[in-house]
């Protein structure tokens, strides 16, 4: 009885577009009616209003997961054609609006083919209509809008339809993705606050360079964990030369962790090296790339497990078929060190002053020679 009371007190608010004002719009319900937009922070449904008010209801009659709360309803949208009734609900386990999430794992095909748990989250729910008709029979159909969000959660970053006679049923399947949210960038110093300018004649050898991989407003409930960064000599490493930083269970010794998967940043170090091919050329140029995993922060302490993933040799091939991984700024170095360079300079710079005395000294001795040559010829003529 309280919620009968509430839906028809919500009737009573609402802006009760009738029938005649939707005009061509008025028809039986299709399953294109609903749009799912799978945000990176929430979830937005907005659903074509005139259908449902054909069918005998309206925004206040379809509810979201059988939850009454203000921020679960619907708002009705007349500022578009045709006009939507709209939802919003974060992504958020605790306040989603009664949606479901559901944590799947799969063994990693293709750029992924190195770990064993690749994990998704589905969230999903359904708007359903209300009638408020009493009696034995009612000639209005139920409405059912299924949603469905996918959004894999490890980076390098369809539609169902179906109809019941009895029922008018629209499901909407679409994919998300957090990749927006994520950045990767350089920094000097170990509190991260200077980012890293690289020179245009790169920086010296054994520098160190400070990576942090970041994620921005993002739902509360991921960590943000590296399952491997390497470097390659080039932005799109699908053919070229690359050096692994870290893969699963193993790292190169000079590259420290200072955090991994304990909040929603993941930050180490490295000294700056250069490629031994690109020796003959003046500076050293090469790219930091990271597979980013989000995982659950209940779930993040048992992907660090090396019992849990395959163990990966540091000499292994590999295959780049997808653009989803965090990718840096070409990273610069020394193909010399600059002590190496400057002694030699000096060198180069007293010989020639070595160079100018002597040819000084030899000049002077040979005027002198032609002058006293001068006066004995002068001599013997008298």
């Amino acid at each position: 009885m309280k919620i009968i009371l509430l839906l028809l007190s919500m009737i009573a608010r609402s802006s009760q577009l009738t029938l005649s004002e939707c005009g061509g719009e008025a028809r039986r319900p299709q399953m294109s009616d609903i749009a799912v937009t799978c945000g990176t922070s929430s979830i937005s449904l907005a659903i074509q209003i005139c259908p449902v008010i054909y069918t005998g209801y309206n925004e206040t009659l379809l509810i979201l997961n059988r939850m009454m709360d203000t921020d679960c309803r619907a708002t009705l949208d007349e500022s578009v054609t045709p006009p939507v009734a709209r939802y919003t609900f974060p992504l958020n386990m605790t306040n989603a609006c009664g949606s479901i999430f559901r944590t799947t794992s799969a063994i990693g095909t293709g750029i992924f083919s190195d770990f064993s748990n690749i994990q998704t989250v589905n969230i999903s729910g359904i708007v359903r209509s209300v009638d408020l008709t009493t009696g034995t029979i009612t000639y209005n159909a139920e409405l059912k809008y299924f949603y469905s969000c996918a959004y894999p959660l490890e980076y390098l970053v369809n539609n169902t339809q179906i109809d019941v006679s009895s029922s008018s049923i629209a499901v909407k399947d679409n994919n998300g993705s957090f990749i927006s949210t994520l950045s990767l960038e350089l920094f000097s110093d170990d509190t991260f606050t200077r980012p890293m300018e690289i020179p245009d004649v790169g920086i010296e050898l054994r520098t160190n360079v400070y990576v942090e991989v970041k994620a921005t407003n993002l739902t509360g409930q991921y960590h943000v964990l590296l399952d491997r960064c390497y470097a390659s000599i080039s932005p799109h490493p699908t053919n070229s030369s690359f050096f692994n930083l870290f893969v699963p269970c193993s790292k190169d010794q000079f590259t420290t962790m200072m955090e991994n998967g304990d909040s929603q940043k993941a930050r180490f170090l490295f000294p700056a090296f250069r490629f031994i091919e690109q020796q003959n050329e003046t500076v050293s140029t090469y790219y930091l790339h990271c597979i980013t995993r989000l995982c659950e922060i209940s779930t993040c302490s048992i992907f660090k497990q090396c019992n849990k993933r395959r163990k990966r040799s540091s000499q292994d091939t590999f295959g780049i078929t997808e653009t989803y991984t965090l990718s840096s700024p070409e990273i610069i170095t020394q193909t010399e060190g600059k002590s190496n360079e400057e002694p030699l300079k000096a060198e180069e710079e007293n010989s020639a002053v070595g160079l100018g005395v002597a040819v000084g000294i030899l000049a002077f001795a040979c005027v002198i020679a032609l002058t006293v040559t001068a006066v004995f010829y002068k001599k013997l003529r008298n």
